[in-house]
């Protein structure tokens, strides 16, 4: 899932995260970071649409012609 990290390392960093920002920060990091990912991945999805519409209209045209 997260390539080539293993439990032990996941733990560890979490441990780290914990000591560095405190148990208070932690879920508005997490939430922060989600709401991020989410938006990356809309956004993604849109250029992904814009796009193919834009190879459709290309094709359309190729075969007018």
């Amino acid at each position: 899932m997260f390539g080539r990290l293993g439990t032990t390392e996941l733990i560890l960093i979490l441990g780290i995260a914990l000591v560095i920002f405190g148990p208070a920060k932690l879920p508005e990091l997490g939430k922060a970071m989600g709401k991020g990912l989410n938006e990356f991945k809309s956004h993604a999805n849109r250029i992904t649409e814009d796009v193919k519409e834009s190879v459709d209209v290309e094709d359309k045209k190729d075969k007018e012609n």
